[in-house]
């Protein structure tokens, strides 16, 4: 939508006040109710309607009644919003023309009262070739739900206080004025985008200026993660300024070296091709890398010293969190120097740990046998039991008493012997009979409760009951 500043000048405090009031209940709602906006804005005259009515004329709001009326701002709504309040703060005065267009932002001239031009960026996230944002940027982090307005203020916020941070630290980036909702204003770069550069006195310095420059992000903690021809301004002093901050990453994060590899392969990549540089001869004299490189010259992420500064950790950069680097410091302090100590000990350790496995498991097999044949004697002292049942179980325990003699011989004769294979399968055999014969050929619970009403003989005689009591 292009940006008409005109109507700007025609819009009263009413107009401000509705549309601040849609931009509050947008927090909670997708369509705004009209009730809840006239709620909010609260006229002292009323007239809420019609001012919804002259907001929708200049296309400032967005009227939908699918499913209950209601209204949505619109970017061209919102940019009213922050132009307003910047004015009001006195950042700028006048809104110029149009001097960049992007994926995800659109860049405007401004003046401020003393005729100094800046630039002011509006961040446009949701446009058809730039939607999938979910999964390219981290703005949500932990939030599920979200609006394309929302995501273009944390946008703005984002790149904000890394140009801020970045400035800070003696980068060469445009100089951070203000921020608001959406739109960040800046110190207007007088260069032109590396990409429309035909020719350079010194492509060889200005390519190591580059290549410097992505190290030294790297070493402060960061990752530009889009450093292309199309995000570095030089100007005709052939001074080289990056812009475009809000995909930084910090260099804890998950994919960080696959990031600055592939930023530095576009920096290769575009001066191969349009300045015609071979990398390979010029290896030896990179003098201004004091990085380790590959055979074809490029910088290595794992030679870069990241001791320079941790602007990830102030500026809480993504796939950086201050909890897991406390975490990681403590564990690079003392958890190494513990495991260094603790390995000669942990083999000692390993063996007294299994020479009592052992002897534990020796001893609960033998309280097991006893249990099953303290078990077992009981149940034959009852004498509750049919002949038939006595008669199976003290031949069952005969044989497993004898049984269980052989298997003690036999486990005397494996200890003296000591293989540990041959005695954990006698120990398996041994329970597996102290079962069976602990339970002597009884039936289970659930077959006697399987009788029950299914025209057996305990249905027989609880009918026979039945009848006797009639009688």
């Amino acid at each position: 939508m292009k940006l008409n500043v005109d109507v700007l000048r025609y819009l009263s405090k009413d107009d401000f006040r509705v549309l601040t009031a849609v931009e509050m209940g947008m927090r909670n709602h997708e369509i705004v109710p009209t009730e809840l906006i006239d709620r909010i804005a609260s006229l002292k005259h009323g007239g809420t309607y019609k001012v919804l009515k002259n907001l929708l004329k200049h296309k400032l709001l967005h009227h939908d009644s699918s499913k209950y009326d209601g209204f949505r701002l619109t970017y061209l709504g919102y940019d009213f919003l922050a132009i307003k309040t910047m004015v009001n703060r006195g950042v700028f005065a006048a809104v110029g023309r149009q001097i960049g267009v992007g994926k995800e932002s659109d860049i405007f001239e401004v003046a401020t009262e003393d005729g100094t031009v800046l630039a002011m960026k509006l961040h446009r996230l949701g446009r058809i070739s730039f939607r999938a944002v979910k999964s390219k940027r981290d703005y949500l982090r932990h939030r599920s739900s979200y609006n394309w307005l929302y995501l273009s203020r944390l946008a703005g916020l984002k790149e904000f206080a890394f140009m801020k941070a970045l400035e800070e630290h003696g980068f060469p980036v445009p100089k951070a004025v203000d921020c608001n909702r959406h739109c960040v204003v800046m110190s207007l770069v007088q260069g032109y985008p590396l990409v429309q550069v035909k020719q350079l006195q010194n492509p060889e310095t200005v390519f190591e200026t580059i290549l410097g420059l992505v190290v030294r992000l790297a070493e402060h903690g960061l990752i530009h993660c889009d450093f292309n021809e199309f995000n570095i301004m030089i100007d005709d002093d052939e001074k080289v300024t990056m812009i475009d901050f809000p995909q930084m990453v910090s260099v804890s994060h998950r994919n960080a070296q696959m990031y600055f590899d592939r930023d530095v392969e576009c920096i290769f990549k575009f001066f191969g091709k349009r300045f015609n540089l071979s990398f390979k001869e010029d290896t030896d004299e990179n003098d201004g890398l004091e990085v380790d490189s590959d055979e074809n010259g490029r910088p290595t992420f794992s030679s870069i010293s990241k001791s320079a500064g941790f602007l990830d950790r102030e500026l809480a950069a993504s796939g950086f969190s201050r909890k897991d680097q406390d975490d990681i410091e403590k564990f690079i302090e003392g958890g190494i120097e513990k495991d260094r100590n603790s390995d000669s000990e942990g083999t000692e350790d390993e063996e007294n740990e299994s020479e009592s496995n052992e002897t534990i498991n020796r001893t609960l097999d033998t309280l097991h046998l006893l249990e099953k044949e303290e078990h077992s004697s009981n149940s034959v002292e009852d004498g509750k039991v049919d002949e038939n049942q006595q008669s199976c179980e003290t031949s069952q325990n005969i044989g497993s008493e004898s049984e269980e003699a052989s298997d003690k011989e036999e486990e005397s004769r494996t200890l003296d012997t000591g293989d540990d294979a041959e005695l954990v399968k006698r120990l398996n055999k041994q329970r597996r009979r102290a079962i069976a014969s602990a339970r002597g050929g009884r039936r289970s619970l659930a077959s006697r409760n399987s009788y029950k009403d299914k025209g057996g003989k305990s249905s027989h005689n609880s009918k026979l009951k039945k009848q006797l009591s009639n009688w």
